[in-house]
């Protein structure tokens, strides 16, 4: 950035708060929690009583974000489980830049399918063009319900953030360009259909493998997995993100046996990653990327 993006930048954060979202500085420039993680955490202030995760401290309060933002040119996150949204996300596979060989169909694609295949139409409502040109449908969730993050679990590039989720606010500026408002119409309700498919998610299609339930896995794949998140969880500050990388691809072998499966596996390291400090958004790419690759390049069993 050549200019100083923080008027730009705080006023994208007192708009979202503006609405009763809870926001919380990123990196600049990136999308990783710019707060300090537990490890680093001085136990003073708002964490007087404990480590507070950038979740508990996202906030509302115009001063808090002022005082924020007064620090340096911070990204917008919002924690959309205390902001009362499931945020749906529509990602462009990274063969669409010619960066990967698969033929999975962009996110957009895999929801209108949804759409057409429960007999509704797509439901509008406010929505953000990211920096690879994917999109961010913002919907209220009922106040009875309480949703949690899914990751890919509804269809393909399709994952929600809710609960223990991070998304990406307009006007945040990557590498790759603006976060953008392309449709500012109000938030709409989450749609009954919707939310059904959300509290009782479908069983994944991605991994090659058949799936199995947790209980039928492998020892062996127990056991690495419960080695290697325990690995991720110990590493500090500096080495975390590699860390997870590598346990990430170490068990996608066993994904790609079919003695363990990918949810599984994905859950289990996404709990590990943020536990060590790393955001969610940061844990779901490393991990998914890790696990593609594993997957993708593993020899077969056999020959192991």
């Amino acid at each position: 950035m050549t200019h100083d993006a923080r008027p730009a930048l705080l006023s994208a954060a007192l708009q979202a708060a503006a609405r009763g979202w809870h926001v919380h500085p990123l990196r600049p420039g990136g999308k990783g929690s710019a707060l300090h993680g537990e490890r680093a955490c001085s136990e003073t202030g708002e964490c007087a009583d404990g480590h507070m995760k950038w979740e508990q401290r996202a906030t509302t309060d115009p001063d808090r974000i002022r005082a924020a933002w007064a620090a340096g040119a911070f990204n917008v996150g919002i924690a959309t489980g205390p902001s009362g949204l499931v945020v749906v996300d529509l990602d462009v596979p990274k063969e669409k830049s010619g960066k990967d060989s698969s033929d999975a169909p962009d996110g957009a694609t895999s929801f209108a399918a949804l759409c057409e295949r429960a007999g509704q139409p797509i439901p509008l409502t406010y929505t953000v063009r990211t920096p690879s040109g994917g999109l961010h449908l913002y919907y209220d969730v009922p106040p009875d319900a309480r949703l949690f993050n899914t990751a890919r679990t509804v269809a393909a590039n399709v994952d929600t953030r809710a609960w223990g989720g991070n998304i990406v606010a307009a006007g945040s500026i990557t590498s790759q360009g603006t976060y953008e408002v392309i449709n500012g119409t109000p938030v709409t309700l989450l749609p009954a259909w919707l939310l059904s498919l959300l509290q009782t998610p479908a069983t994944p299609d991605r991994a090659p493998a058949p799936l199995l339930i947790p209980s039928q896995a492998t020892r062996r794949a127990e056991v690495a997995l419960t080695r290697e998140t325990a690995a991720v969880r110990g590493m500090s500050e500096g080495g975390r993100n590699n860390r997870l990388l590598a346990g990430a691809r170490s068990l996608g072998r066993f994904v790609a046996w079919g003695e363990i499966t990918r949810d599984v596996v994905e859950t289990a390291f996404q709990a590990a990653g943020e536990a060590a400090g790393l955001s969610s958004g940061e844990c779901r790419t490393t991990i998914h990327s890790a696990l593609d690759w594993s997957i993708r390049t593993c020899r077969p069993r056999e020959t192991a």
